[in-house]
């Protein structure tokens, strides 16, 4: 498939909120493109996952960023460090501007030293917001979620990365975190929104927009209420004017 301008009719006096992420978790680029033609002007910030990294995702993202997007890369690199920081120096180069790693102290860093010197910025994911306490337990882990995110957010910032992937329960607290650690630019993305009276699907650490950004969130990734509504567009300005004086 090949790289293309994506048809968005875009009003000209509307400034997508950048706070705003929608999440692409559909299977291929072709929706992926539909999805956005929809959306419109109502978001400027897309996140393409694992899904669509299968799928081309690649060339999504770069036609994106042609069409003044901004992109979230959420592949969660998870490998040795050498091929880590390759991974992340290659993907750095296409202009991208946020990346997911595992939350480990050695891939981390790999992946802050491979997007050295570029605008792309990492972002270690400490807890998955599907998992539950008895998921982590299960994985043999003796902390709870929430000790866990906090285990991980004091490694990323030893690690010196940009921010960390929190479901929106841990966000004050990742948020005391980081200023404690005088880091007050460190990016806090909450996936697992729901607005009110939203299907919570599979996630088990949800808030609503409102909430996480009161919380400390810089970032709200929203996936199924805004690309499963009849019309995409208004569901994400209804979740926009919910944020605007927040």
């Amino acid at each position: 498939m090949t790289d293309h301008a994506l048809t968005v009719d875009v009003a000209p006096n509307r400034e997508p909120d950048p706070r705003l992420i929608c999440a692409l978790d559909v299977p291929t680029t072709d929706e992926a493109r539909a999805l956005v033609d929809r959306v419109q002007d109502a978001v400027g910030f897309y996140k393409i996952g694992l899904q669509l990294f299968a799928t081309d995702g690649m060339s999504l993202a770069r036609a994106l960023k042609g069409d003044g997007r901004r992109v979230f890369l959420d592949w969660k690199l998870h490998d040795i460090g050498a091929t880590v920081e390759k991974a992340a120096a290659g993907l750095a180069g296409a202009g991208c501007d946020l990346l997911t790693v595992h939350a480990r102290p050695q891939v981390m860093t790999a992946a802050r030293r491979g997007a050295e010197g570029s605008g792309l910025k990492v972002l270690g994911v400490t807890v998955l917001t599907s998992l539950s306490a008895e998921d982590v337990a299960a994985d043999d882990h003796s902390l709870s979620p929430a000790e866990l995110v906090e285990l991980r957010v004091r490694q990323a910032l030893d690690a010196g990365i940009d921010g960390v992937v929190s479901s929106p329960q841990e966000a004050r607290r990742v948020r005391e975190i980081a200023t404690a650690a005088g880091r007050p630019d460190f990016l806090i993305v909450t996936p697992g929104i729901r607005p009110v009276g939203a299907a919570m699907d599979d996630q088990s650490r949800a808030a609503t927009p409102e909430q996480a950004l009161r919380d400390g969130a810089t970032h709200l990734v929203v996936g199924r209420p805004i690309t499963a509504a009849a019309d995409p567009r208004e569901a994400a300005l209804a979740i926009a004017e919910s944020i605007a004086l927040i």
